[in-house]
């Protein structure tokens, strides 16, 4: 069986985009597949997640075909083509591991990070802090974002030393919430919503938690609770939709019993 390479890909993809090509492949545009970029990431973390070396392996080709679709279309556009794609990471590798190819010294994995972080500073011309805090993507899911946020933060000393003062904020943050939410005004209610769920961010950044990992797993074990409380309604001839919400919540209390 013929063993590709990344020169077979990038022919493929002149082949698809060509005018003998896909008729599909040949109209995309940078903006109508960035989507897809997003999906195939989860779907190859998925694939870690899943232990499956083999799906891991097909997932990140999924991930790779968008590097190379993009740069297909960067290239007949006359901007740049994957080799500039490969020049720019190889660089930046290079550049921002100044404890390897360079002078700098790093004995541990905070201090390469540092090394990184000071590296991406200056490189990017991130000539304040709170340009550094600007510079953390819009793009990133909401959890995500807000934890890389309070690391930069944290990173110059505006962080809690100890963990019990942002309990101490989260409750603080609830109780703002509850006041918001008499007031019934929904611009309020939103704010203060955002503001506990930055606060809960925290807490998760001081427990070693990852907050996005830890919702992720907790989304998963409610499907898990809820499709043995559904069995059990189905079990004893029951409608879920025609249950009371007294009942439903004893469905839902033995189904915890045994998960």
């Amino acid at each position: 069986m013929k063993k590709y390479t990344i020169d077979d890909l990038l022919d493929i993809m002149v082949k698809l985009r060509g005018e003998n090509g896909c008729p599909w492949d040949k109209v995309q545009t940078h903006q109508s597949i960035k989507k897809s970029m997003i999906e195939e990431c989860y779907e190859a973390i998925d694939a870690l997640d899943s232990g499956d070396d083999h799906a891991f392996a097909n997932e990140l080709g999924d991930v790779l075909l968008q590097v190379v679709f993009h740069a297909r279309i960067a290239e007949e556009r006359g901007a740049f083509n994957f080799d500039d794609v490969v020049n720019e990471i190889c660089t930046k590798l290079i550049t921002r591991h100044t404890h390897v190819f360079g002078a700098d010294k790093a004995v541990s994995a905070e201090e390469a990070l540092g090394q990184w972080e000071k590296n991406k500073k200056k490189e990017k011309n991130l000539d304040s802090y709170t340009a550094m805090l600007k510079d953390v993507p819009h793009y990133l899911p909401a959890l995500m974002r807000s934890e890389k946020i309070q690391k930069k933060a944290g990173s110059v000393g505006f962080d809690w030393q100890e963990t019990e003062p942002v309990y101490d904020k989260v409750n603080e943050e609830i109780a703002e919430l509850k006041e918001a939410a008499k007031t019934g005004n929904a611009e309020r209610i939103e704010e203060e919503y955002g503001d506990l769920l930055f606060s809960v961010v925290n807490l998760g950044r001081h427990l070693k938690v990852t907050p996005e990992i830890a919702l992720t797993k907790a989304s998963d074990k409610f499907i898990k609770r809820f499709e043995k409380m559904e069995a059990e309604a189905v079990k004893d001839n029951l409608d879920m939709a025609q249950l009371s919400l007294e009942e439903l919540d004893k469905l839902w209390e033995n189904s915890k019993k045994h998960s």
